[in-house]
């Protein structure tokens, strides 16, 4: 069994650098800014033949915290009843605050094993960092520099040495049959409320405040035999709203969740118009060819008229998604959330499918049979044989003659075609075409007499 190491502390003091420096990732997401955390961050580290789980947390305040900073409190205190050790960092600079010795008494009456880590010692000498923080009672201090590195070896083996090995390996989990799901969508549609709601727990902090969420949290869970992993990111706004660093980081993160999934789940707030940056979003998510499943949240606080107004915006705005499946739901009342996982399964099968080269070619001449490509001139193009490129998302290589003039409108015949035949819902589908040369090009005689003049 892999300990479980749960970083704690006030805001500020360092706990996303050590925990990306534990598990040796940029996963976290770090700036010079306090309350930057506040959802759970989950992480393995491996320090030698030795392997654990790593927990980031946001700053704690457990007494005199309100509104966005009590949440952040609870969701540490879940994570300190998990832990198997509590880094409880400090900040070596700073000094010893009355916040850290109101965090140390929450430690010491949770019973579990607490090392005090005092951050920021780099250039520091040891004795001279650690001296004042005895009085936390918490036993011996460690100075290291989450930053540098500094102490961070040490501290790890001194921790580690009290649990005992792990005597089966890691099984390392095969990343085409895991699921990636990302959840997005602009700032307060219920991303983090639906990722509550597909876990049965309250695992990501949700507040009635726009951007409650700043980093892209990665959830690891099971259901009904079947692993997935869920990515809460931030909400994109648009690029002009945009004004804090912080904000433009937790895009990027999102950008990057979204380019790194399988399967992204869409979120829509059907209280309100489909907005310019929801079709933006879409538009992104297609244009990584990433599966797709579009979820219209708060669906319940719509009264029938306000229903089919929607449904027409939507089929209106977001008609270059006619291959997604839409699903009305309300994720804080639980209705409709059982069909996000199914729809989410059959996109991503969709995305992975292995289509045969003669079952494709087969496709492709009952789709020229029925209808056959238009004549561009004196040339009618000739579709030969096709095959599979890619997948996630899938790829079709058609090969022929003249393809370069075939009209957009039947390579989106032909995109419907093979659609129907496989039944890729959920997933884009692109189709390349490669035009075979002329075998006869370099034996054409050469011109004279009249044919020359």
């Amino acid at each position: 069994m892999q300990p479980t190491l749960v970083l704690v502390g006030r805001p500020n003091v360092g706990k996303s650098t050590l925990f990306n420096r534990l598990t040796g990732t940029r996963d976290a997401l770090v700036a010079d800014l306090p309350g930057l955390t506040r959802d759970r961050h989950y992480g393995r580290g491996r320090f030698g033949e030795r392997r654990f789980l790593v927990v980031d947390t946001g700053g704690f305040e457990p007494v005199s915290g309100e509104g966005i900073s009590r949440e952040m409190a609870r969701q540490t205190e879940r994570a300190i009843d998990e832990a198997d050790a509590i880094l409880f960092l400090v900040d070596g600079r700073a000094g010893l605050t009355g916040l850290d010795q109101e965090i140390a008494s929450r430690l010491r009456a949770t019973g579990r094993p607490v090392w005090l880590v005092v951050n920021k010692a780099e250039g520091m000498r040891p004795g001279m960092a650690a001296v004042e923080f005895h009085a936390l009672g918490l036993g011996e201090p460690w100075p290291v520099s989450s930053a540098h590195g500094e102490g961070v070896g040490d501290l790890l083996e001194a921790i580690l040495d009290r649990f005992p090995e792990d005597p089966e390996p890691e099984p390392v989990p095969e990343a085409q049959k895991v699921p990636r799901v990302a959840v997005v969508g602009r700032p307060n549609v219920g991303k983090s409320t639906l990722v509550n709601a597909l876990l049965g727990e309250q695992r990501m902090l949700v507040y009635d405040f726009p951007g409650t969420t700043r980093d892209s949290i990665d959830v690891e869970f099971e259901r009904g035999g079947r692993r997935y992993v869920l990515v809460d990111t931030a909400g994109m706004r648009r690029r002009a709203r945009i004004d804090e660093a912080v904000e433009k980081f937790s895009v990027i993160k999102t950008l990057q969740a979204i380019d790194g999934c399988n399967v992204a789940v869409l979120v829509l707030d059907a209280r309100e118009p489909v907005s310019d940056q929801d079709a933006h979003i879409a538009g992104y998510i297609l244009e990584a060819g990433r599966a797709l499943v579009l979820v219209a949240n708060k669906w319940d606080a719509l009264d029938a008229g306000a229903r089919t107004r929607f449904r027409d915006d939507l089929e209106r705005r977001l008609g270059f998604l006619a291959f997604a499946r839409t699903l009305f739901i309300s994720a804080q009342r639980g209705s409709g959330v059982d069909a996000v996982l199914p729809a989410v399964d059959k996109a991503w099968r969709a995305a992975m499918i292995d289509l045969p080269t003669p079952r494709l070619t087969r496709a492709l001449m009952a789709a020229v049979e029925r209808q056959s490509p238009p004549r561009s001139g004196l040339v009618r193009p000739k579709l030969r044989y096709a095959h599979q490129g890619g997948s996630n998302p899938p790829v079709i290589v058609i090969h022929g003659n003249a393809l370069d003039s075939l009209p957009a409108s039947y390579r989106r015949y032909l995109e419907h075609a093979f659609r129907a035949v496989f039944r890729l819902e959920g997933t884009p589908l692109r189709l390349q075409f490669r035009t075979g040369g002329n075998p006869f090009a370099s034996r054409r005689a050469p011109a004279t007499g009249r044919r020359s003049r």
